[in-house]
């Protein structure tokens, strides 16, 4: 990891923070304490960036021993965006599409859905904080370049999220092999929500009790259930198909 993509030491890391540089994550030492720690600690708390403790052996690899003085943070790729700064940004001539993601961890499958979402017309991507593939390099380059292109939001919170996305008229649904309604009798021409969920354990219980539809990808075949991004695309596309025959 190039030093360019980091910022370490406590003070230099409030700075940033405070001069609204996006942070993708802050790794802090574990067991630390003192005030200008815990000021930082705070400070990322209430916005909303993730930290992570970590022994100082992963600070001093990081920096190559620099002096980081047990805390150091990860730049962000992109510039993220408030969701209601997303939804604002919607032309007025279109549906609104968005994907929000519910624990997908894998960079490729991130990066994948990106390029998907983009291609299929969506308007924007939102993830959770914790528990989401990082936008890096990686993922970026998955994306195709998608990621620089396509809105991408963080939340704290998935579910209070999707409240948001329903008081602003917006139908949350959910991709899930569990369901016995299948894709292709849904209306998606209506302002949608599409949720993705993990790689292995599929979308939270929590979070699927909130969407208005359940919907399965029908499989002719053996194997039971396709891989997350692949099933993003089925889901936007239909969309896509969706609207496009709508016009």
């Amino acid at each position: 990891m190039e030093k360019k993509n980091m910022i370490f030491g406590l003070r230099p890391i409030i700075e940033a923070i405070e001069a609204g540089k996006q942070l993708e994550k802050v790794y802090l030492k574990k067991g630390a304490d003192g005030v200008l720690l815990n000021e930082l600690a705070e400070l990322c708390r209430s916005k909303r960036i993730h930290v992570q403790w970590v022994p100082i052996e992963k600070l001093n690899y990081l920096t190559r021993n620099g002096n980081h003085q047990g805390a150091v943070a990860l730049t962000a790729a992109i510039e993220y965006v408030d969701v209601y700064d997303m939804l604002a940004g919607i032309p007025e001539d279109e549906t609104p599409l968005v994907v929000v993601f519910d624990g997908v961890t894998d960079v490729r499958n991130f990066g994948a859905i990106a390029r998907s979402a983009e291609c299929a017309g969506a308007h924007g991507l939102i993830m959770p904080v914790k528990n989401s593939a990082p936008v890096n390099a990686e993922s970026m380059k998955s994306s195709a370049g998608a990621l620089s292109v396509i809105p991408v939001s963080r939340v704290g919170s998935v579910r209070n999220t999707l409240r948001i996305l329903q008081s602003e008229g917006m139908q949350i649904v959910a991709a899930t092999e569990k369901s016995n309604t299948l894709l292709f009798e849904a209306d998606l021409t209506k302002p949608t929500a599409l949720v993705m969920g993990s790689e292995d354990v599929g979308i939270s219980k929590e979070v699927l009790k909130m969407c208005d539809l359940q919907l399965a990808i029908p499989i002719v075949g053996s194997i039971e259930s396709l891989n997350v991004s692949a099933a993003a695309a089925v889901m936007l596309f239909e969309t896509a198909r969706q609207r496009i025959n709508n016009r």
